[in-house]
């Protein structure tokens, strides 16, 4: 299981919201390739990027910090946020991103999801977000009507390399993940699985790291990091241990 530290991004700061909501921030630094460059010192193996202006928005905002971050670091980056056709996917792909993370259009536009699977294989994770097993997009920001399960069943039939699994209300309350909803989906689906939303100590990481064997491959950790309620080398300690 590989620990993934999440760096967002707000007209060009690093921040951390509180369930989704933009006017609900903490500015953590005005240089997020300087956040990335810390995480990587820390032993971070892989970050999680957002572009929060693009997500609201629909197409990208922050670029020029996204391209910012990956001349400063030499590990791999997951990219979502306003990522809504092909020509974004392919300039995030080209500009050196490893995996582009598809959300709200993942469910509007099945063809496009097809497409991009196939010109782009095991590049494409899809961010899956929920409130009370329901998912949610446009920026967490429109409810709807279909399940978590029946959504992942969707995306593992088209071939997406890996899902997101986001509690939103538990994500930035540092009330710890939602154990149950992680593992029933684990257990549904043949995809592997990134935990995020609500890790806060490193009992998380432990909880987590016994999904592993279920498909549980990655732990996003956020606002945790941020508030120093877990130390990043621990938990990376604790998600390399075999059990």
């Amino acid at each position: 299981m590989i620990i993934i530290p999440a760096i967002d991004i707000k007209q060009g700061r690093c921040v951390r919201l509180i369930q989704g909501r933009m006017e609900k921030e903490t500015v953590y630094s005005d240089f997020p390739h300087e956040v990335a460059k810390r995480w990587q010192m820390l032993g971070a193996e892989r970050l999680h990027i957002v572009d929060l202006d693009g997500a609201i928005c629909g197409l990208p905002k922050n670029v020029s910090s996204i391209s910012k971050i990956i001349e400063s670091i030499d590990i791999p980056i997951q990219v979502g946020g306003g990522i809504r056709d092909i020509d974004t996917i392919k300039r995030y792909i080209d500009m050196g991103v490893e995996w582009v993370i598809l959300g709200t259009v993942a469910l509007e536009n099945k063809t496009l999801l097809g497409k991009a699977c196939k010109i782009f294989p095991e590049r494409i994770i899809v961010s899956i977000d929920a409130v009370e097993g329901k998912v949610a997009i446009k920026g967490w920001k429109k409810d709807t009507k279909e399940s978590v399960l029946d959504v992942a069943k969707r995306m593992e039939e088209y071939g997406v390399f890996s899902l997101i699994f986001t509690d939103i209300k538990r994500d930035g309350m540092l009330s710890g993940p939602n154990i149950d909803a992680i593992e029933k989906l684990a257990n549904s689906i043949s995809i592997s699985i990134i935990a995020s939303g609500g890790v806060t100590t490193l009992d998380d990481i432990k909880k987590l790291k016994r999904l592993e064997s279920v498909g549980v491959s990655g732990v996003i950790i956020g606002k945790a990091l941020y508030e120093r309620t877990i130390d990043l080398k621990k938990a990376i300690e604790i998600a390399k241990t075999r059990c």
